[in-house]
């Protein structure tokens, strides 16, 4: 698995017979986040995300369909990872080369074109962080003090 980033809902999607992406929305659990720290966005995704299981459901014109609107069903997901497998669903997770299948365009005729993840940057980041790099990269920026500040915002939303 070196290299390979796990899905989460918000992946970009693309069949290759459609004209435009789509998001991936993760139906099948609500409790397992990836990459988010406050576990309100990015449920990770698995080979159980079947069925309408994006945000419009549609990648556009479909070119097997004579250019008629796309109605995107996922079949089945080929790619995923077995050695990780959520508790809730019992799914196996996706990784960025998974690739699903529709009825009309085939077998892995659905690419997933961006993870979804996203980097999030937390306190903990600049304390971890060398800051003679820090002062190398951006002189005129005191890293400490926004540490300090975000720390507070962060134990400020623990409060509420």
């Amino acid at each position: 698995m070196s290299e390979k980033h796990l899905v989460c809902q918000g992946a970009t999607c693309k069949c290759k017979f459609g004209t435009m992406p789509d998001k991936l929305k993760v139906k099948t659990q609500s409790k397992r986040y990836i990459n988010d720290k406050d576990g309100k966005e990015k449920l990770t995704a698995t080979h159980k995300d079947i069925g309408k299981t994006f945000e419009k459901n549609t990648f556009g014109s479909c070119a097997k369909m004579n250019n008629n609107p796309c109605q995107a069903v996922v079949t089945e997901w080929s790619g995923y990872y077995e050695k990780i497998v959520i508790e809730d669903n019992k799914g196996k997770v996706l990784l960025e080369d998974s690739k699903a299948t529709c009825p009309i365009g085939g077998k892995d005729c659905i690419d997933i074109i961006n993870h979804g993840q996203t980097s999030e940057v937390t306190s903990q980041n600049f304390k971890n962080a060398d800051n003679d790099v820090l002062v190398e990269i951006c002189p005129f920026f005191d890293f400490k003090e926004m540490a300090d500040d975000m720390e507070m915002e962060e134990e400020e939303a623990d409060y509420m």
